[in-house]
């Protein structure tokens, strides 16, 4: 059953699951909100809460609104990429070889057969970005399993339409977006972080917000700085 909160021009997506206290969020990049409610929680007292938190909810869609968002990208000569935080210009290459990508201090270098058309450099680029992270990111996973005494049985990377990662905590599952490649790595580390506390604290209740506190005190800082970049324009069906 879909259940639905209106609240003039503001529509909430309500999700019941097995939690304690009701969650509200506000997701990138339209500002799409919905509200996860304990099994048992009517409604109305969904209602009453999603109303207390009005003006709140408005002003996360009007930030999402007004922060910046990258053009979508054409991969032709001198474009700017965004590659770990860093802005890059890009070269085109047109020769008869296997499709490939490089970079330099100052340019991301795209190699593709002649006439290869924009989805055919898309999706080159799209598995180079993929290559970067699965070098980046088991690392990261093996240095944190050790400091907060978790395991991960398996992460996957995908494109994600609002969210920059997910976590099963009953198959030890985490899931990163492939845009992170584009953001600093000390806020990739970050999402990596919260996505694996999950695998102690399945919610963000105040036990999981501790886990952040003592194992990532910058937590706050970082969630600001990454929902502050550009945003990717993407086209989904």
């Amino acid at each position: 059953m879909n259940e639905t909160i209106e609240l003039g021009e503001i529509v909430i997506h309500v999700t019941r699951k097995a939690i304690k206290n009701v969650h509200l969020s506000v997701h990138p990049p339209e500002g799409r909100v919905t509200l996860s409610a304990p099994r048992e929680t009517r409604l109305e007292v969904a209602r009453t809460y999603a109303v207390s938190k009005l003006s709140w909810i408005r002003a996360q869609q009007e930030m999402l609104r007004q922060q910046a968002r990258e053009t979508p990208r054409q991969f032709i000569e001198r474009e700017s990429h965004l590659l770990w935080g860093r802005r890059y210009l890009l070269s085109v290459i047109e020769q008869d070889a296997k499709p490939s990508v490089s970079r330099n201090h100052k340019r991301i270098i795209l190699s593709v057969r002649p006439g290869s058309d924009y989805a055919k450099k898309a999706a080159v680029m799209h598995e180079w970005h993929k290559s970067l992270l699965h070098e980046f990111i088991p690392p990261l996973i093996k240095k944190w399993e050790g400091k907060l005494g978790v395991r991960v049985n398996g992460y996957f990377l995908q494109r994600m339409k609002t969210k920059w990662g997910s976590c099963k905590p009953d198959a030890g599952h985490i899931r990163l977006n492939t845009e992170l490649v584009k953001k600093p790595k000390d806020l990739i580390e970050y999402i990596v972080v919260h996505e694996m506390a999950h695998l102690i604290e399945p919610t963000h209740n105040d036990r999981f917000i501790a886990i952040l506190n003592e194992h990532y005190p910058t937590w706050r800082e970082a969630r600001s700085e990454i929902n502050e970049l550009p945003l990717a324009v993407e086209k989904w069906d």
